[in-house]
């Protein structure tokens, strides 16, 4: 970077100063956990016992980096190559009609609330409303530093148990949506797509009807003839940049495929603890007769089942991700 010709190739550069950041990232947080550490361990062996005030401050000192290290214990646990990345997730309701579009739509909300936590950014590609409430399906792209990492073991089916508000006579209902999670690639990462490999249809974009509707056919859906993949967004302005988001996100499904099969060798190789297959319930969430969020695969559960359905996600998480490396599945 000192180089005085650092700047002539910007894009180069660019990348360096982002692979600095990254790195620094992961060194600089252990240097001054060690450095605290140090300092903690030589003022132990010169506090009096009898100085309580010091040994008051020593005490909050040492939970103060005892809550830095686990911190950074958890980071280890995002280790996979494609953590890092952006997350693409897809919510679609199951069967169930306005059941299944409304706890879609709670699903959608609790996503979009623990990313507004940690300040990520939620783009919006797909979205497909219910006929009465809710949602049939929407798809975004969730953007921050590990996103794809703290997202990834959300996909499968999840169920729903409670009294349905739609129910005139208050009984207790279950509903299913499936959430998918794939990393969004970089640029770095290329795909090969033939060109005769693709469908691509255009069709008039949904909305909520007056003076803003879209009256061209601006929404893109592009189908994958190899795989059967299907891929589609109409939420951008004009249909070119509705079909090179589609582009995006088939190249990340692909991407995602392959990466599926790679595992799938290194399963049937090193017999390796059952993975979680897709469209397999992996999650509870119970309203009535009680509150409980239980993770099927992990065994974790909480009673404070609306805290979670409000984004406060982390422990659910961080279990399965304990979970997963605690199996030798770092993926």
């Amino acid at each position: 970077m000192s180089l005085p010709n650092f700047w002539d190739d910007n894009k180069k550069a660019n990348e360096i100063i982002a692979s600095l950041k990254d790195l620094k990232g992961a060194v600089e947080p252990y240097l001054e956990a060690e450095a605290q550490f140090h300092d903690l361990d030589g003022l132990i062996g010169i506090v009096e016992e009898s100085d309580e005030t010091s040994l008051g401050h020593l005490s909050e000192d040492l939970l103060k980096l005892d809550t830095r290290l686990k911190g950074l214990e958890f980071r280890t646990l995002l280790s996979a190559p494609i953590d890092k990345a952006n997350a693409v997730l897809s919510i679609n309701a199951g069967a169930g009609g306005t059941e299944a579009c409304d706890w879609a739509s709670m699903l959608f909300r609790m996503y979009s609330k623990w990313a507004s936590s940690r300040d990520f950014k939620v783009q919006q590609v797909d979205f497909l409303p219910g006929e009465e409430a809710g949602l049939k399906n929407v798809t975004v792209i969730i953007k921050g530093d590990y996103a794809y990492g703290y997202l990834k073991g959300e996909s499968g089916v999840h169920r729903l148990v409670r009294i349905s508000p739609f129910d005139a006579n208050k009984r207790r209902h279950t509903s299913f949506a499936s959430v998918d999670v794939i990393a969004e690639i970089t640029d770095d990462i290329k795909i090969d797509i033939k060109e005769q490999d693709l469908k691509i249809d255009t069709y008039r974009a949904g909305g909520a009807g007056g003076q803003h509707v879209n009256k061209t056919d601006s929404a893109v859906r592009i189908t994958h003839l190899s795989t059967g993949i299907v891929v589609q967004c109409q939420n951008e302005r004009s249909q070119h940049k509705n079909k090179a988001m589609a582009m995006k996100i088939l190249m990340a499904r692909l991407y995602d495929l392959e990466r599926k099969k790679k595992e799938e060798e290194l399963f049937k190789q090193y017999a390796q603890k059952q993975k979680i297959e897709w469209g397999s319930q992996i999650r509870s969430y119970v309203l009535h007769p009680y509150s409980m969020v239980k993770d099927h695969r992990t065994g974790f559960e909480t009673g404070n089942a609306q805290a979670v359905l409000e984004g406060e996600m982390d422990e659910l998480i961080e279990a399965y991700l304990k979970w997963k490396a605690a199996s030798g599945d770092k993926t």
